[in-house]
C-alpha cells in the first residue's frame, strides 16, 4: 500500500506562483509514473500534468501549458508540481496520482491508470 501526501496548496493572488508537493511512502518510487489532478468544485477531476518514472519525459493539460512544470526527485520519493502565473480558473483541489498498474516508462493522463491517490489540496487563486 503507498501513501500519498500533498501539502503547499493555499490561496494566492492571480498571477502568482505556488509550488505542490506529493510525498510518497514507497522506496521504489522511481519504479512509477506520477501525475497530478485537479477537481473544480461543480466539476468533474481532470489531469493536470504526469512524469515518467526517472522523470525524462512529461505530459500536460492544454490549459496549464507553459506555465505549469511538473518535477521529481526521487531520492526524496516527492514529486512537485510549479504553478506560476496562477489564474483564479486554476482554483480546484489538487491531486497527485501514481500507478503501480502500467510501465514507468510512459506517462499517464486518464484517471483510471492510477491506482493510489493523495488526499488533495486547495488551492484557490482570487482574482
Amino acid at each position: 500500500q503507498v501513501q500519498l501526501v500533498e501539502s503547499g496548496g493555499g490561496l494566492v493572488q492571480a498571477g502568482g506562483s505556488l509550488r505542490l508537493s506529493c510525498a510518497a511512502s514507497d522506496r521504489t518510487f522511481s519504479s512509477y509514473a506520477m501525475g497530478w489532478f485537479r477537481q473544480a468544485p461543480g466539476k468533474e477531476r481532470e489531469f493536470v500534468a504526469t512524469i515518467t518514472g526517472s522523470g525524462g519525459n512529461t505530459d500536460y493539460a492544454d490549459s496549464v501549458k507553459g506555465r505549469f512544470a511538473i518535477s521529481r526527485d526521487n531520492a526524496k520519493n516527492t514529486v512537485y508540481l510549479q504553478m506560476n502565473s496562477l489564474k483564479p480558473e486554476d482554483t480546484a483541489v489538487y491531486y497527485c496520482a501514481l500507478t503501480t498498474a502500467y510501465s514507468a516508462n510512459y506517462y499517464y493522463t486518464r484517471e483510471y491508470e492510477y491506482n493510489y491517490w493523495g488526499q488533495g489540496t486547495q488551492v484557490t487563486v482570487s482574482s
